[in-house]
């Protein structure tokens, strides 16, 4: 079977992460509130760091539970800092808890999470048609516009490339290679 040419590494949890997950569209407010999260707490790491400690997080963080996550108190952000399971960056676990505070904010404005992330590709995936992972762009309007505005509300990490990574992450954008077996099946 053909994939896209970052998930033929021999990490089988890539493969398995490519085939089941990245880019099928995600609804799940809560699903949403965890990838924003891990695609945070990626920058300047590679992905699959991310997801060999993703079941770790959902324990350290109540499964994101933004309603928990965001009442954390000094005790547990030690706590989190503490523990190696996660990236232990302090910038991140409090932009963990900041973005928890936000994404509560957006849900007394908005239906849901998912109603508002995704205005930015007018409620359905974008379906690119690239030949190779060089041809995929790391920002689009689309990233910067999610962006900004996410910025203004406050979230942290969530600059446009994060952005991307997330919409490519939860369906938003379908970035799968033109040879890939799931370009093919979408």
């Amino acid at each position: 079977m053909k994939r896209c040419k970052w998930a033929t590494d021999v990490e089988p949890l890539y493969t398995k992460y490519h085939d089941e997950e990245w880019s099928i569209p995600v609804f799940d407010d809560r699903e949403l509130f965890e990838m924003l999260i891990l695609e945070g707490a990626q920058a300047g790491l590679s992905w699959i760091t991310i997801l060999k400690k993703r079941e770790t997080y959902r324990k350290a963080f109540d499964n994101f539970d933004a309603e928990k996550i965001a009442r954390y108190n000094k005790r547990k952000r030690t706590s989190l800092l503490n523990d190696v399971g996660i990236v232990r960056n302090r910038l991140k676990v409090n932009a963990a808890i900041v973005n928890a505070q936000c994404y509560l904010e957006v849900l007394e404005e908005y239906p849901g999470f998912s109603d508002y992330l995704w205005q930015f590709v007018d409620g359905k995936p974008i379906r690119n048609h690239w030949k190779n992972m060089q041809d995929v762009p790391v920002t689009t309007d689309e990233s910067d516009a999610m962006s900004k505005a996410l910025k203004k509300r406050g979230f942290k990490f969530v600059g446009s490339t994060i952005c991307y990574a997330f919409m490519q992450a939860v369906g938003m954008v379908n970035d799968h290679t033109t040879d890939c077996f799931c370009y093919k099946a979408g």
